[in-house]
């Protein structure tokens, strides 16, 4: 029984750690790029569309 409370204890604390350091990441990591880079010319069809959901 000890066993099963030590796992059960374990894997409730891993899981709020690795939680938390998802929520670290969310807040340190930017959301907007941070640099200019001059848009390219869609070529082909697959390119235009994939564009367009880009853009959305």
């Amino acid at each position: 029984m000890k066993d099963f409370k030590l796992k059960l204890i374990l894997s409730v604390l891993s899981a709020i750690v690795f939680s938390f350091i998802f929520i670290l990441l969310a807040f340190a990591l930017p959301i907007h790029k941070k640099g200019t880079v001059a848009p390219m010319k869609a070529k082909g069809k697959l390119e235009q569309v994939s564009k367009s959901f880009k853009n959305r």
